[in-house]
């Protein structure tokens, strides 16, 4: 977890040279107003809660009322700290499936629960970063069109392509990378494979157990439901600080502009896609190169660029690191598996 207190501060690297390249002062931030900063924050919190509750309702259809739904919430709340720390936004599910294993249940059972909480999320993502791609380029915006709908496109279809096709094909490491691992992991490479492959396969199982049945397609209707309500008020999060820097961008404007610069910090380059996701907000915006640090006066102004990133991301680092410790870290009482 040390590694992880770490990224935070490296997180910041984009931010200050941010600052430092366009001159922002801290009064810059203030005057965005308490009030619309902490309308963004709550927004925030609005879409980690949603996120919550559709993490509840799933574990409650498939394993009953182990928990309440406020702790169940919090737990997944409190994984997304993993998220905010790692580059892709990954990370979080394997909290999930660690809780849910210690409180009694198979890892493949748990990890099934994770992975339907995970693709819900990235099909509304993708979905809604699709179409802020094709927007874009109809726009004139090539560069920043092309970038969203390359990531979004390759994110989604893999996640979409890996699950569906688990009902019809059982997945096992590839022969080329399973004799690399136990040529140089000697007997522990050996296990290795083998408990992963384990793992796959009851995965693979149980998708085709749970995915053609009427319910799970009911589940997987609402969780995805449950996803597009958490992006909306993401979308609402940059709506309100801009209103308070006097710009009136709409909700759909808004949305599109997070949705895009959500998909560009999905790329691998800094924890927690920290400076893309600002330039991506402003690229798209304003139809520029969002790999251009040259961006012209009359955009929209980084005070509010910087006053939304420190309410919807690092704001939120410390209440998910919070929740991580009460209710995912904590002790735990296990669940007796009928």
């Amino acid at each position: 977890m040390n590694w992880r207190l770490l990224a935070i501060p490296t997180s910041t690297i984009p931010l200050i040279i941010i600052t430092i390249q366009f001159d922002i002062k801290a009064e810059d931030v203030f005057a965005i107003g308490l009030f619309p900063f902490l309308a963004a924050v709550l927004a925030m919190m609005g879409k980690l809660f949603m996120q919550g509750l559709k993490f509840g309702y799933i574990v409650r259809k498939y394993f009953g009322p182990i928990e309440s739904i406020w702790k169940l919430s919090g737990v997944k709340v409190g994984s997304e700290f993993i998220r905010f720390t790692t580059p892709m936004f990954v990370g979080g599910e394997f909290v999930l499936i660690y809780w849910l294993h210690k409180k009694g249940f198979p890892t493949s059972k748990a990890s099934w629960v994770a992975i339907l909480e995970i693709v819900t999320d990235v099909i509304a993502g993708g979905s809604l970063s699709i179409i802020a791609g094709v927007l874009a380029l109809l726009h004139g915006a090539i560069v920043v069109g092309g970038v969203v709908l390359a990531t979004s496109i390759t994110v989604t279809t893999i996640w979409v392509a890996l699950f569906f096709l688990s009902t019809k094909k059982t997945f096992q490491i590839p022969t080329g990378l399973s004799i690399l691992i136990k040529k140089f992991g000697k007997e522990k490479g050996v296990n290795y494979i083998q408990r992963t492959n384990q793992w796959m396969e009851e995965i693979c199982i149980m998708s085709r157990e749970n995915l053609r049945s009427h319910q799970a397609k009911k589940i997987f209707v609402y969780s995805f439901l449950f996803s597009i309500a958490s992006w909306i008020f993401y979308g609402i999060s940059f709506m309100v600080i801009a209103y308070g820097a006097g710009y009136l961008i709409d909700f759909f404007d808004s949305l599109m502009a997070v949705m895009a610069a959500n998909a560009i910090g999905n790329l691998p380059i800094t924890v927690g896609g920290s400076g893309l996701a600002e330039f991506g907000v402003v690229a798209y915006l304003n139809n520029l190169d969002p790999f251009n640090f040259e961006v012209t006066e009359d955009t929209v102004e980084w005070n509010l660029i910087i006053a939304w990133r420190i309410a919807t991301y690092y704001v939120p680092i410390g209440i998910t690191w919070l929740l991580l410790v009460k209710f995912a870290l904590s002790k735990y009482t296990k669940t007796s598996i009928s």
